[in-house]
């Protein structure tokens, strides 16, 4: 497939927020609008790049990270944590957890709660105040595209699915609360997150890693990466 650069304008944002686990869905119709048009130039530029861009029908782009270097880090823990909780505690309110978290919203004023009824659970994800469930696993998950807040409310977003679909998965094999109280790990999508300083200094959890880390920043080496594919794509 011959690439014409030019007509690739979002490039570089688009880039930018993928490389650092974002996903991009309707909320950022700029950045959206760029991937739809032109799916198949931005998906061969990527992989020839060495990176994996998915395309889900669900309506939102996210990366993955090459098989040999997936790993499950702290921030995917968590969210996936959270998700679980959320559905077993939607469920028991009598409120549809597919409906709330498709598009639906939590308020803030709901987090206390949740947090002193799953305080055990919360404990694993090193969260224990409510203001650490907002900084740690809420406020992550905006910057990710997994939700969007506006005065006090976390609405959902598409890229929730990648979540609820290990929640469904879960769910025709064994019970959701017994698997949530087990001392069996969760199940969680693997994510391309940059982990906060905090995080990556931490020495003691084998699974806190990011992909793609380098000297190299993100900006440089997607314009050393075109450069060399521009080359080939010339010769």
């Amino acid at each position: 497939m011959h690439l014409d650069l030019s007509e690739l304008s979002q490039l570089a944002p688009i880039f930018r927020e993928l490389f650092k686990g974002f996903h991009v869905s309707r909320r950022d119709p700029e950045l959206y609008a760029q991937l739809s048009n032109f799916q198949d130039q931005y998906r061969t530029l990527f992989k020839a790049l060495g990176f994996e861009l998915v395309c889900d029908t669900r309506g939102f782009y996210y990366f993955v990270p090459e098989q040999a270097a997936a790993q499950v880090n702290k921030t995917a823990q968590r969210l996936s944590l959270f998700t679980f909780i959320l559905v077993e505690h939607l469920a028991d309110q009598g409120r549809d957890p597919m409906v709330v978290l498709d598009g639906g919203s939590i308020g803030r004023d709901e987090l206390p709660s949740l947090l002193d009824k799953y305080r055990d659970l919360f404990l694993q994800a090193e969260v224990q105040t409510v203001e650490e469930l907002e900084e740690k696993i809420l406020r992550r998950m905006t910057q990710l595209g997994f939700a969007h807040e506006e005065g006090g409310i976390y609405r959902f977003l598409p890229p929730m699915h990648r979540f609820l679909d290990v929640c469904l998965s879960v769910q025709q094999d064994r019970d959701l609360a017994a698997t949530l109280h087990s001392d069996l790990p969760l199940p969680v999508p693997v994510l391309v997150v940059e982990e906060t300083p905090e995080e990556l200094n931490r020495t003691d959890d084998p699974l806190d890693l990011t992909p793609f880390a380098g000297e190299e920043s993100e900006e440089d080496a997607l314009a050393r990466a075109i450069r060399e594919e521009q080359q080939e794509i010339d010769a």
